[in-house]
């Protein structure tokens, strides 16, 4: 500023501001406490002889039968779903050896070893999955997408020369019709399915004589299903670039373009939940002998009432030698197949799904662990979940630009084989 002949210096610039960094978020809150336990008898077995029989009309054909019946169910969170649907399988008959759960947690040999806590989102039990269930587990070395996921189905199908194989998801629960007349089980229908789909003439057209392909067989949409490999591997795999929502939609699109064929089959009830029975005892079908007391069960899952006189019944998989079953085994007998008790275990499984229906957001199951900090791997829950939708968003983009076309409608668009990345968008 000048004042005459003389001038006065310029103020000094100001500082900029710095902003404080980091700014944190407001904490978490505190992760709930363990989960509850589920199956008290299942807590307390040592082995499988230790949890009650499988209803009788339900019991493994003895020798196996001669196809191959392999079953996967992948893992990512929430244990009690996992565990839910492991027993509702083996008690709708299906060999507890066929069973293969694909641990995809990203926690390598964690669970293995033992290392995790129930209220880690990623938690599960691996001693009681192998030696009580008797099941088998494929740890992956790193955490896959959805499509990844059912493309190392495909891998195993094609290292283990299985020409179809059988997957699952994890948040459903299996019932056999009961009140079926003649009655077959959940295992032994899916084993006809298999038959019926590699029949000769299975969809052969009676005029033409033109027999299309089937690619997969829907039991209850692709909660439960049944893969033809040959198929699939001539369709080039799942897409894993488009990893989540969307990925089933161009499968099946492709499917349809290139004249395979999704026929329907029907084993049984598949209830889509998001929550456990109180107690997984039920689904194997007994009733209380006359008045018959609770067992009061701790934190832990097991039983504090003492053991009485044992029973001699048998799991069929050996002597059972906990106090816990025995006690279970003198007080109850075998339900009534199709009776009171099967009613009353589908209205419960169906109001379990109506509530998952109802939820805004219906898989909020996956968000009910926010545990494990210390723990080997542990990544925080929030932030695991901001960075899954984020993948799923984009993998729902990539389909987008792959087709042109937003939304599963693909083949119904006009689009065909041959399609993909050559069409211009069409909003």
């Amino acid at each position: 500023m000048s004042l005459g002949l003389f001038s006065l210096p310029s103020p000094p610039p100001e500082k900029p501001t710095i902003k404080q960094h980091p700014i944190y978020k407001p904490p978490n809150p505190p992760p709930p406490p363990p989960l509850p336990e589920y199956f008290p008898l299942a807590a307390s077995a040592s082995s499988p002889a230790d949890l009650p029989p499988i209803p009788s009309w339900n019991r493994l054909p003895d020798p196996h039968v001669p196809e191959k019946t392999r079953l996967y169910i992948g893992f990512t969170r929430y244990w009690p779903l996992l565990q839910q649907v492991v027993v509702s399988y083996i008690t709708a008959g299906w060999p507890p050896k066929d069973i293969y759960v694909v641990e995809n947690t990203g926690t390598f040999d964690a669970n293995k070893r033992g290392l995790l806590t129930s209220s880690n989102p990623f938690y599960l039990d691996y001693h009681r999955l192998t030696k009580v269930f008797g099941v088998n587990v494929i740890t992956m070395p790193s955490l896959q997408t959805f499509a990844q996921l059912q493309n190392f189905y495909l891998s195993e199908a094609v290292n283990n020369n299985l020409s179809y194989y059988f997957w699952g998801h994890m948040d459903v629960v299996l019932t056999p019709h009961e009140d079926a007349s003649p009655y077959r089980s959940l295992y032994q229908i899916a084993v006809d399915t298999i038959r019926e789909s590699q029949s000769p003439d299975f969809q052969r057209d009676p005029v033409t004589g033109e027999q299309k392909m089937w690619a997969i067989r829907f039991f209850a949409y692709d909660w439960f299903a049944l893969v033809n490999a040959e198929a699939f591997q001539k369709l080039g795999g799942w897409d894993s670039l488009v990893g989540y929502y969307g990925t089933d939609c161009d499968m099946h699109n492709r499917i349809a373009m290139n004249g395979m064929t999704m026929p329907i089959a029907d084993a049984g009830d598949v209830f889509d939940v998001g929550s456990s029975l109180d107690d997984l005892q039920v689904l194997y079908r007994r009733r209380r002998k006359g008045t018959w007391k609770k067992r009061k069960v701790n934190e832990y899952g097991l039983s504090r009432s003492k053991a009485s006189a044992g029973s001699n019944a048998s799991t069929g998989a050996g002597k059972p030698s906990s106090p816990e079953i025995l006690e279970y085994l003198e007080e109850t007998e075998e339900d009534e197949r199709g009776g009171s008790g099967w009613k009353e275990l589908t209205e419960k499984l169906e109001s379990m799904a109506q509530e998952k229906r109802e939820d805004p957001y219906r898989n909020s199951w996956q968000l009910k662990q926010r545990g494990g900090q210390g723990e080997p791997y542990y990544y925080d829950a929030d932030g695991w979940e901001k960075a899954l939708q984020m993948t799923i968003d984009t993998g729902v983009k990539i389909n987008e630009e792959k087709w042109g076309h937003r939304g599963c409608d693909i083949k119904g668009a006009g689009l065909k084989e041959g399609d993909q990345w050559r069409v211009e968008h069409d909003w």
